[in-house]
């Protein structure tokens, strides 16, 4: 009987293998984290593109032994899901040209494509000018074009890494339209390649014969390969279903699908997104991205260092919750919601704005941190409660324009990744935003929204939005607090909202200086 659902979840931090029932509960999951990322220059971050398919296969091989082992041929299918906008070469036959370029790299190019003049002329009347250039900078496509023009050139791919995934499975030089998130000539409005006179194909370094072919989330991309089968131990012929990127699948994993429900990523970056059946931006000119649900947008405002700010405090100031943990053999951010617990709602004064990364437009490239109001009251407890409040009025901040593009009030928030794990995190975030909070009975909520769609896609469920309905429920509800929430209203209003404004100026000059980033 094939009644389990394959998701292949490769994130940041690890690749995982999941188990799905239809009903979505989790039956069995192996995990390899991901420790092995190079840096050799200060601000790159590389992978080689094959280590990761290794480890992939790894995982799902793995599944079919051990305590909780299942039987490969009750499989029905496979979706994978991976993080956003991390890309590499590859030649002909799908091997890596190149190691991988991962999403937080801050590598740029300085040689760029020459955009025409209309075109510049058009982004400099509504004052994007700036934008254009940071895009064209920011884009790998164009830092290989400038500095490794040879291996550029020979490319027969440029692949996000679920690409180098499908292509690993089926064979094929093939994506899913839902991964599309990246400096890439792909056109947000019509989820397809942007049409040839488009300015992207001006501005990027690229010719369409490198770009693989684009299937809709819920349709095949291909069955599994001999080679693929062999590799991971799952039939030949297996199906391999579209799915999208690891944010797009946690929105649906949280069964966030009407406008009115936010669904919060509290991972490595932090994310408040909505899914919307027409195409909004929620900040002016940064386009809403595909959405695990067919022909339908998730709009959304990132924090680029979101949790990552977490692992920060840890390495630094979490000396004791780390021997601590070693000790019970559990991870030191379980440990962390006692700090919580120590200090009232606003930190007694202190207030950090989480501004660690520039965004695509807004905070620009001066961005950096920031951390006022220290007394001597103040303790590390005081600065972990504050990074946390610190990111909730952010996403807060984003809400505004969540909620004037879409025409429709957020009711309720659905919280997943790991942060979402701390009772501590989940009842502040309820608080600043007044708003109650809906942690996911799994949180493996970006491998449980790509399950989803194998599922549609595979017939078990007769539409995204039953397969919602089956899948996905709420474990506990945070209800925002009235006195912590008055609090939270007025620091957010009086003191964080207006701070960037205050401290750019600033910023701006450490960045023309240079200090820091020698």
């Amino acid at each position: 009987m094939q009644d389990l659902l394959l998701a292949l979840d490769l994130g940041t931090q690890s690749v995982r293998a999941l188990l799905f029932a239809p009903d979505g509960r989790l039956v069995a999951r192996r995990q390899q984290l991901l420790n092995d990322y190079q840096r050799p220059q200060a601000g790159w971050m590389t992978h080689d593109g094959e280590a990761f398919w290794q480890a992939s296969a790894a995982c799902i091989r793995a599944l079919w032994t051990g305590p909780d082992a299942q039987t490969a041929g009750r499989v029905a299918g496979l979706a994978v899901t991976t993080q956003r906008g991390s890309m590499l070469p590859v030649g002909a036959q799908g091997a890596p040209l190149a190691p991988a370029i991962i999403w937080p790299d801050e590598r740029v190019a300085t040689q760029l494509p020459h955009v025409a003049p209309w075109w510049r002329a058009a982004f400099h009347v509504i004052g994007m000018r700036h934008t254009l250039e940071r895009f064209q900078r920011a884009a790998e496509l164009n830092w290989w074009a400038e500095h490794e023009p040879a291996l550029h050139a020979k490319a027969h791919k440029f692949l996000l890494l679920s690409g180098l995934l499908h292509q690993r499975l089926t064979g094929r030089f093939v994506d899913s339209v839902g991964a599309q998130v990246a400096y890439l000539p792909f056109d947000y409005k019509r989820h397809a390649w942007c049409q040839v006179w488009d300015w992207p194909w001006q501005a990027l370094a690229i010719r369409p014969d490198q770009l693989p072919d684009l299937v809709p989330v819920g349709q095949p991309l291909g069955t599994l390969s001999l080679d693929a089968a062999r590799a991971t131990g799952l039939p030949q012929g297996l199906p391999v279903i579209a799915s999208a990127a690891d944010k797009a699948c946690e929105v649906l994993g949280a069964g966030a699908l009407q406008p009115h429900i936010g669904a919060l990523s509290y991972g490595t970056t932090a994310t408040l997104n909505i899914t919307s059946p027409r195409y909004i931006e929620a900040e002016r000119f940064v386009p809403a991205y595909p959405a695990a649900v067919p022909g339908h947008y998730s709009a959304e405002v990132q924090i680029q260092r979101g949790f990552w700010l977490v692992s920060w405090f840890r390495d630094q100031f979490g000396h004791p919750e780390c021997a601590a943990a070693e000790a019970l053999g559990v991870a030191p951010e379980s440990l962390f919601d006692e700090l919580i617990a120590q200090v009232p709602p606003g930190c007694e004064g202190l207030t950090l704005l989480p501004t660690w990364s520039p965004g695509v437009c807004t905070p620009g490239p001066e961005a950096r941190g920031a951390i006022i109001g220290f007394g001597p009251q103040h303790t590390r407890a005081h600065l972990y409660r504050a990074i946390l409040e610190g990111l909730a009025y952010a996403l807060r901040e984003g809400r505004a324009g969540i909620e004037r593009a879409s025409g429709q009030p957020l009711t309720e928030l659905r919280a997943s990744g790991g942060g979402a794990q701390s009772d501590g995190a989940l009842q502040l975030t309820a608080d600043v935003f007044r708003l109650r909070v809906g942690r996911p009975h799994t949180h493996e909520t970006s491998g449980l929204g790509a399950a989803i769609n194998l599922a549609v896609g595979l017939g078990l469920h007769a539409s995204t939005q039953d397969a919602v309905a089956a899948m996905t429920r709420v474990e506990r509800w945070f209800e925002p607090q009235p006195a912590a929430a008055d609090r939270y209203d007025r620091l957010f209003t009086e003191v964080y909202r207006p701070l960037y404004g205050r401290v750019r100026p600033v910023l701006r000059a450490l960045h023309r200086l240079g200090v820091g980033s020698e």
